[in-house]
């Protein structure tokens, strides 16, 4: 299971928890789910620390792998990668 889909499922989980803790008190369902959100975003930040910093490390893994993907492109249709006639020793004139 990706990082991420772990890190949405356990926001949402506690969302649902605090939710379910707040269902039991006499007030406005606005304000349940208003203090529900509030609530399991504070929890979130200090439970799910390590989920957060594995989906935070993928994701800056596949920026890197795109980053170096899109510069080899580069210097392929800059023809950097290939081989010049003056640089090729074996090369007959």
């Amino acid at each position: 299971m990706s990082a991420a889909l772990k890190y949405t499922l356990g926001r949402i989980g506690l969302f649902v928890a605090v939710l379910a803790g707040l269902w039991l008190t006499d007030m406005n369902v606005f304000l349940k789910l208003m203090l529900a959100l509030v609530f399991s975003a504070a929890l979130s930040f200090f439970l799910l620390r390590g989920w957060r910093d594995e989906m935070a490390g993928e994701i800056a893994e596949a920026a890197e792998r795109r980053r170096s993907e899109k510069e080899r492109l580069r210097s392929a249709l800059a023809g950097e990668d290939q081989h010049s006639a003056e640089d090729d020793p074996d090369s007959k004139r």
